[in-house]
Formats: C-alpha cells, structure tokens, sequence
C-alpha cells in the first residue's frame, strides 16, 4: 500500500481537495491517502512546514508527501533565475513534492536530502494552469509505481531559501513568532526547548506577550498544572513552546489567541534574569521586603 500526504492551503469549503483524492485513488489502486491539513493560512510557507515537521517521523519510509501550497510553478525561459520549478526531494526515504519555492528549505534536515530532482516531465502550456493533475500527479504517480527519480527530472543540488522569521537571540532575551493556532485557541511560536535551555542556562526568566499586561515565569509540564482558565507555557511533543489556556476553548473562557491577543506572526519575548543581573536583584530585594 502506498502511503500518500496532503498539507495544502485550499480549505474545505470547495471541491478542490476532492479532486486531488479522487485523482489520485483513480491513478494509484493500492494507496492510502492521509490529510494532514488544508487549512494552512494561505501562501504561509513556515505554518506548512510546521505541519510537515510535527508529523515525519511519524509515517514509513516510501511515504509521498504532497505540499499544495502557494505551489504554482513560474516557468519562464525569459527570466529563469526567477523560475520557481516543481520538484521531489527525498530525505530519510520519505518524498516531498511540490514547488521550490523556498518551502522545502523549511523541512527538518533538508541539507540531507538523498535527492532533489525539478519535474520537467510536462510542456504544454495548459500545465501551469492546472499543476497538481497535469504535472505533481504524474510525479507522484511514477514514485508510487517505483519509478527512479531520474525518470521523473532533472538533478538538482540544492533548494531555493525561504526568508521566514527566525527566532533573535540577544544578551539574556530571545524574541520569538507565534507560528501557529491550533482549534483550541493555543497558539505555538518558532522557539524551541533546545535554545530556551541553551541561551536560559537554567535561570530565571518571564515570557512577556503583546499585551504587556500578561507575563508568565514557569514552564509546565502538561495544561493540568495550572486551574482551568489559568494561561500556561510548556514544550510540546514536538519541542515548541507553546502558550496556552488550561481548558480555555471558545464558549469556554477563550484560548490564548482571544484572551491574550496572540496572533500568527505577533512577537513573544522571553528575558533571563541571571544572577547579579538588575531585575534579579530587584526581585531579591522584594522578596527581602
């Protein structure tokens, strides 16, 4: 059985992502096809790439993954240092498919990639009206009958870099970006328990949001840890700090995004108070007091 993905920005609401299902069951017999999201912010590389990462690891090897979004080839001889040509890049005996549009350096581990090949299996020019059924298809089709990648294209060395943002270390701070929402209102933001751990060095610290009104000093370690309704940060299964409310979906209180106005792209600020630090010091001095 083959086992193929769908993480796309297409939504539900249409009959775009019943179209792909049925192509690729009437193209490919023995397959199973998994929804991973379509409901990715439109364009928004690094909230796919966040899909994409937290679910890897958790499929076999041989698995197709196909990533629709903001996945429309530019295919022109006149400006090809602009190109943005439909590639396959196979890391960990796993496939990616889609456009090389910066998306796939957000992929963990790409530097690794076994190979990358651009799809140049299509010419007519109807192709880059309708991409997925006329050119990722076919790609994904030819993988899942076994097909050597160099049947499919061309090798290729490398991806093209996305410019996303990336967490800022200073002196004792790190300013991070919620990089996504999740149905309960929690948001997650592109700050890992490995840099935490690494620039905190087991010191004191305060997460400050947008709305300076609200702070956190401790991590938890699961939503129990603080009363229902109560805000909370920890690590999630997969190494993101996440800032939620214990039990606080909507029709329940509110979840982090509407109580504390956290939103996709806002910036979150976590500042360590080592010893003989200022703040350190005032705290000391307060708890004196």
């Amino acid at each position: 059985m083959k086992i193929i993905t769908l993480t796309t920005d297409l939504g539900l609401r249409d009959h775009y992502v019943a179209a792909i299902k049925g192509q690729l069951y009437s193209k490919i017999k023995d397959s199973r096809v998994v929804d991973i999201s379509h409901e990715v912010q439109p364009f928004n590389l690094a909230e796919a790439a966040y899909y994409i990462n937290n679910i890897t690891e958790d499929f076999p090897e041989g698995t197709v993954h196909f990533i629709g979004v903001d996945h429309l080839p530019v295919v022109s001889i006149a400006a090809s240092d602009n190109n943005l040509y439909p590639i396959v890049m196979k890391l960990k005996g796993q496939y990616f498919v889609g456009c090389d549009n910066g998306m796939f350096s957000l992929i963990n581990g790409f530097e690794e990639a076994e190979e990358i090949i651009r799809i140049d299996n299509f010419s007519a020019k109807s192709s880059l009206r309708f991409p997925t059924r006329n050119i990722y298809l076919p790609a994904i089709v030819a993988i899942c009958e076994g097909k050597p990648l160099s049947d499919i294209g061309e090798t290729m060395k490398s991806v093209r870099k996305a410019f996303t943002t990336q967490p800022t270390i200073e002196q004792d701070l790190i300013k991070g970006t919620v990089i996504h929402e999740d149905k309960y209102g929690n948001v997650m933001v592109n700050i890992t328990e490995k840099l935490f751990k690494e620039v905190g060095m087991g010191n004191p610290f305060t997460i400050f949001f947008r709305n300076s009104k609200y702070f956190i000093e401790k991590i938890s370690s699961n939503y129990y840890d603080v009363p229902m309704g109560e805000k909370l940060a920890l690590f999630n299964e997969n190494g993101y700090l996440e800032i939620a409310i214990n039990k606080g979906v909507q029709g329940s209180g509110g979840g982090a995004s509407s109580l504390l106005g956290l939103h996709v792209k806002d910036t979150i600020r976590i500042e360590f108070h080592p010893k003989g630090s200022k703040n350190r010091i005032e705290e000391l001095l307060q708890n004196q007091s």
